[in-house]
């Protein structure tokens, strides 16, 4: 369904909008008029004697609406609504091709220096014009004066630097974009969802080894403004719901052990039903007390199949981050794949893409989905990999050296600028088996190796990666449902105590074959421009080789008494 067209907003006097009657109908409009009326006026007026006017600019607000329910042992510990606008203000000075743009860090040094004020960049909650302009005035005021200071710097540090002909612009030039998205609906059944975090912590009561849990249910939306210069004028809207089930518990040796669910969908009913819920806190229950006694095992690198959820979460660390385009000039970055167009990164029959346009797949939500992002750019579909051969990177309107439009990756959370970044990232295989196939290959690998077992790693909460140059280029990932598989009988036993670690081109150029069923990581991935929501879907992959180090051991002593939660229930009573 088509969008409503908003047309080009006409430019006001000051005074005329600062006291119009009847403000409109959709209050986001009314603030959609006020950020282009003061944007209008600064681009127009804002000129610091003997320097250059803003060749760009951009305000970006962002409203947070937020109930957060929390509960433990059977009761609400936490019942939350929050509010708040974000106001990010982008002011360049130059052109495109060269402006007085520098990463954020450097940003604030430069800024800040022999500065005693700072504006801020909290936006009000009220619908107010001129507090709204207000606001934006000042912080314009200073974004303005940073970036003179900026563009005076690069230039002075031209001199002594080495002309570059294949330096690419500061800044792409892009379509600008005219779109208001429909107000999203946003419920929250309060009372409903206080019995239902009640209910399901309240089963963590009857298990004492397991010492502390938490059931949290979130529901966010957030409403976009955006206005710049080039005339884009975007309001947007996007919903999330989540619900987080976590327990913790010790070995016998002192580890400490963790599990979790989480769900997330756009909208509430898209949550799980209860039934599944209470399935799903059982079986949080049951893996941990299996784990409790599993064996630890010694650090391990051999041959592994690593789940599909497990496999998204490789892929996300080893090449997602490193295919993010602003990487690819960072003299601070390791720049992995700078100058790999063209040439073979993964094994032939792996293809990577990008598509935050996929609302959903295979019935369910993506994390990734949006229509436009922080930039003003339409979120697009990208081929980052195709069979086994880089083709383009992440790109926010930063250009890389032979890209020098955006694709609209460029994200961010809250008021923080943003860079390229992943929406929804998709593995696709040409080399694909079935389940049990897959085992078997797994088992006919490490007899190769002379390994008595090889691993499987079913479930995984997460993992880290190193991108820098003044580091190792490394990944890391904390595997929670590990299995050995013996290779006289293929019996699988549960094992503890290890996470991944590895270099990532050698990891991933392993991949020895893929399963047939992908599945999909949701969940929200941080890096410099902030917390972002992301999805993975990728199939099973059996690694050639996979390294596992030893976890944090831990000495701690459990609890010495049973908890009065547990000891009320007749299961707990010794």
């Amino acid at each position: 369904m088509r969008s409503p067209f908003l047309p080009v907003l006409p430019v006001l006097a000051a005074s005329a909008f600062l006291f119009a009657a009847a403000p409109p109908a959709d209050p986001r409009l009314g603030l959609l008029e006020a950020m282009a009326a003061e944007l209008s006026r600064n681009h127009q007026q804002l000129k610091l004697q003997g320097h250059e006017p803003p060749y760009f600019m951009s305000y970006q607000l962002k409203e947070y609406d937020q109930y957060a329910i929390t509960a433990r042992y059977g009761a609400v510990f936490g019942d939350d609504t929050y509010r708040d606008r974000k106001l990010y203000v982008d002011v360049r000075v130059g052109s495109y091709d060269f402006d007085s743009s520098v990463p954020e860090e450097m940003d604030f040094i430069i800024s800040t220096k022999g500065s005693s004020y700072f504006a801020r960049s909290d936006g009000p909650i009220d619908d107010s014009p001129v507090a709204l302009r207000t606001t934006l005035w000042l912080l314009t005021d200073e974004r303005y004066k940073s970036a003179l200071v900026q563009f005076l710097k690069k230039k002075g540090e031209n001199v002594y630097s080495v002309e570059d002909p294949k330096r690419p612009p500061s800044f792409s030039q892009e379509k600008p974009n005219t779109h208001v998205q429909p107000p999203v609906a946003f419920s929250f059944d309060r009372e409903r969802w206080r019995r239902v975090a009640r209910e399901l912590s309240g089963r963590f009561n009857a298990h004492p080894e397991l010492f502390d849990s938490d059931v949290r249910i979130t529901a966010d939306k957030i409403m976009r403004v955006f206005v710049s210069t080039e005339g884009s004028r975007i309001v947007s809207e996007e919903t999330m719901y989540g619900l987080h089930i976590t327990a913790v518990a010790r070995a016998e040796d002192g580890q400490l052990l963790d599990n979790s669910r989480n769900f997330y969908a756009p909208t509430e009913a898209g949550l799980p039903s209860e039934a599944k819920l209470a399935e799903a806190a059982d079986k949080v229950i049951s893996e941990l007390l299996a784990l409790r006694k599993a064996p630890a095992i010694d650090p391990y690198t051999g041959p592994a199949i690593l789940a599909p959820e497990a496999a998204g979460v490789l892929f996300h660390e080893t090449i997602g981050h490193r295919l993010e385009g602003h990487r690819q000039d960072d003299d601070r970055e390791g720049k992995t794949f700078r100058g790999q167009e063209g040439k073979q990164i993964l094994p032939p029959f792996l293809s990577l893409h990008d598509d935050p346009t996929l609302r959903v797949l295979n019935g369910e939500p993506l994390n990734g989905n949006y229509l436009f992002d922080e930039e003003g750019v339409k979120g697009q579909r990208v081929t980052l990999v195709e069979k086994g051969v880089l083709r383009s990177y992440l790109l926010s309107r930063q250009p890389v050296e032979g890209f020098l439009k955006s694709n609209g990756h460029g994200r961010s959370q809250e008021n923080r600028r943003p860079v390229a970044r992943m929406a929804n990232l998709l593995v696709e295989s040409t080399k694909q088996l079935g389940d049990e196939e897959l085992k078997k290959q797994l088992i006919a690998e490490a007899k190769r190796q002379g390994k008595p077992y090889g691993l499987i790693i079913r479930d995984i909460t997460g993992g880290n990666t190193n991108t820098s140059t003044y580091g190792y280029q490394a990944f890391k990932g904390v595997p929670r449902m590990v299995y050995r598989v013996d290779v006289k009988d293929g019996k699988e036993t549960l094992v503890r105590g290890v996470e991944i670690v590895g270099t990532p081109l050698s990891a991933v150029n392993r991949i020895l074959a893929t399963g047939r069923r992908p599945g999909i990581f949701n969940g929200y991935c941080g890096a410099e421009s902030g917390n972002v929501p992301v999805s993975t879907v990728a199939p099973a992959v059996l690694l050639q080789e996979l390294e596992l180090q030893r976890t944090m051991e831990g000495k701690d002593r459990p609890p010495i008494l049973v908890s009065p939660a547990a000891s009320t229930q007749p299961e707990a009573k010794r």
